[in-house]
């Protein structure tokens, strides 16, 4: 069926204005003023609401077998929660352990997704070691459509590569033309500082940021960026979370070095003192990078406001209460992750847009857009476009509301946000022109959501 979205206000990265959007099967194919639709067309009036391209979370966690435990979240209930809070596309680390061969691991992560997805996704793969077959398996994965790496410079001994197998990595990715996502901790100096505090008796939540403290994340995102110039390879910063590693990652930029770089919505309005309250309650905040000195905040903003901060992202990764108990012996122990795949957008028009200095256009680059581009989506996904894929948020800013663990999507017992007011909410979503929220209830079609595959750009 045709749909036909009458008298909205349409938003984009660069282009704000009211008119009407026609869909004929899943794309756009006609953008104008009074438009006409034939009988049978599906007509929805966004009067006085915005209309935004469906939103891009560039860094998710679904399936992942993670610290003794899974993450809880399926690829139907990850993806039902993304839609709810207006997310259409999500990408999702592929990350087998440095145990598990890679190209079986992405074979099962594909699979775990395949038919059971309600929005569309595709990957970043990770690179947890790099032997002998590490090359070729990389190749066949990129000729399957992925063009983005991941690699973590934490986890020692699970996740994490050395320095040798980072350059070998970005070497194969400048061959290849693939971006590489990179966690930048010091896996090493993280490791000896956990067994210092734990040998102290301090093994409590709260002694989990010293353990990771903001030198160790800075000097982790300047040898990403030193590795970066010695290759030629372009990289992405994950999660950055605080002043020092991004002053280390806009350094770079300087330099010249082609360094993009992504804060995700915790660490913009939550810091340690959530961390910091003793027992689960604290646990439930465990995180990594991780919860910093609320000092950081303004500066995160005003990076994102000025476009520093390229994209905002989620590091979805819920675990329920009973798993964060896992740690309740050390800190250790606690799995790391916070879900947020359902509240990123809603939280971040509210305290970036409604209430804070973030222009419109520079919300919708940096939740969508601009992932899009990055990772070659762009314009099939991130824009409102005669031609592009109908994935399209109707958002009511006039909704008032608070976050509450009682009403979210997200298969997990509590919300980090809990009681957070938000000052809007997407009325009407759509996949690929199909209508996955209709009226702030979920309609969605499971296995309507299909992998992206993308071509490399990065040569």
């Amino acid at each position: 069926m045709a749909l036909l979205i009458k008298n909205g206000e349409i938003i984009t990265a660069d282009s704000r204005y009211k008119a009407d959007i026609y869909v004929e099967g899943e794309t756009i194919t006609r953008i104008g003023q009074s438009l006409e639709a034939p009988p049978g067309t599906e007509v929805i009036d966004a009067s006085g609401q915005y209309v935004f391209p469906g939103f891009i979370d560039p860094h998710v966690h679904i399936y992942l077998p993670f610290m003794a435990t899974f993450a809880k979240d399926t690829h139907e209930t990850g993806s039902k929660a993304a839609l709810m809070g207006g997310t259409t596309t999500y990408i999702e680390m592929c990350a087998p352990s440095r145990h598990e061969d890679t190209l079986e691991g992405y074979q099962l992560w594909k699979g775990k997704a395949e038919g059971n997805s309600y929005c569309d996704y595709t990957f970043h793969m990770a690179v947890t070691r790099f032997d002998d077959k590490t090359a070729a398996q990389l190749r066949e994965i990129v000729k399957d459509g992925i063009n983005s790496f991941k690699i973590f410079l934490s986890y020692k001994g699970f996740f994490g590569v050395d320095d040798g197998e980072m350059y070998q990595t970005l070497r194969l990715a400048k061959e290849l033309g693939v971006i590489v996502t990179a966690h930048c901790e010091n896996a090493e100096l993280v490791g000896q500082l956990q067994q210092k505090l734990l040998s102290e008796g301090k093994t409590g939540p709260e002694w989990h940021e010293p353990s990771r403290p903001e030198s160790v994340e800075a000097e982790g995102t300047a040898r990403f960026a030193t590795f970066l110039e010695n290759t030629g390879a372009t990289g992405y910063v994950v999660h950055l979370s605080c002043k020092p590693a991004l002053d280390a990652a806009m350094d770079a930029k300087a330099r010249g070095v082609p360094l993009f770089i992504e804060s995700v919505i915790p660490h913009f309005l939550l810091d340690k003192t959530y961390a910091e309250r003793g027992g689960v309650e604290a646990m439930k905040y465990i995180m990594s990078p991780p919860l910093r000195d609320k000092r950081n905040q303004k500066a995160l903003w005003d990076a994102l406001a000025m476009g520093f901060i390229d994209t905002v992202g989620t590091d979805h990764c819920p675990f329920d209460t009973a798993q964060k108990l896992l740690g309740k012996d050390a800190f250790t122990a606690i799995p790391n992750g916070i879900p947020a795949i359902e509240d990123r957008v809603n939280l971040l028009y509210t305290y970036g847009v409604s209430r804070g200095n973030l222009d419109i256009h520079r919300f919708v680059d940096a939740a969508s857009t601009k992932s899009a581009k990055l990772f070659g989506l762009f314009p099939r996904k991130g824009t409102i476009a005669v031609g592009s894929d109908a994935d399209l948020v109707i958002y009511d800013p006039s909704y008032r509301g608070k976050i509450s663990a009682a009403t979210q999507s997200v298969n997990n017992d509590y919300n980090g946000f809990e009681g957070f007011e938000i000052d809007g909410k997407p009325r009407v979503v759509t996949v690929r022109g199909k209508v996955a929220v209709r009226d702030g209830q979920f309609v969605g079609e499971k296995g309507r959501g299909k992998l992206l595959r993308r071509e490399p750009m990065y040569f």
